[in-house]
């Protein structure tokens, strides 16, 4: 069975996120063994100089970094990444399931982004959009992408 991790900046509190997060996490449940890892986001001043983006930014790299399994394919979601569809997705998904490290990783990063060790530590970088939407709605994005994914290799309805 495919190991999948996300390791997100933050903490959703936002019970619309959650309850919908939590949807696709039930749904997952007999397709992938899904863990979530929330890694803590750091805290800025309103208007925060580019050196204390960066720090930020390094610290949560330390931590996400030590989160990402060292076997695993990894993917960063961010805004330099490139789109795919979900079929892409889905090949992805059935890719990890045949190979002999069956592990998948994606990070998500905070309002700010993620750290370029982050991102050259990962094998692919993933953008959803080029459009801008909250980091915890991404999060729902991906889960339910995910999902969507494991329909389409059973051939499932579900992607029309």
């Amino acid at each position: 069975m495919l190991y999948i991790r996300l390791i997100c900046v933050g903490k959703m509190r936002e019970r619309f996120y959650l309850d919908a997060f939590a949807e696709y996490q039930k749904r997952l449940q007999s397709h992938c063994r899904l863990e979530l890892c929330e890694i803590a986001e750091q805290r800025l001043p309103d208007a925060p100089s580019e050196k204390e983006v960066a720090a930020a930014l390094a610290k949560e790299a330390e931590d996400i970094l030590r989160a990402v399994p060292p076997d695993a394919y990894t993917v960063a979601l961010c805004v330099e990444g490139k789109q795919m569809p979900s079929e892409g997705m889905a090949a992805l998904i059935a890719e990890r399931e045949g190979s002999g490290k069956p592990k998948l990783c994606f990070v998500v990063g905070g309002s700010c982004g993620l750290a370029e060790s982050v991102k050259r530590r990962c094998d692919r970088r993933l953008s959803m959009s080029e459009m801008t939407f909250p980091h915890h709605l991404a999060r729902v994005m991906l889960i339910e992408q995910i999902y969507r994914g494991f329909k389409i290799n059973e051939g499932a309805r579900y992607h029309k």
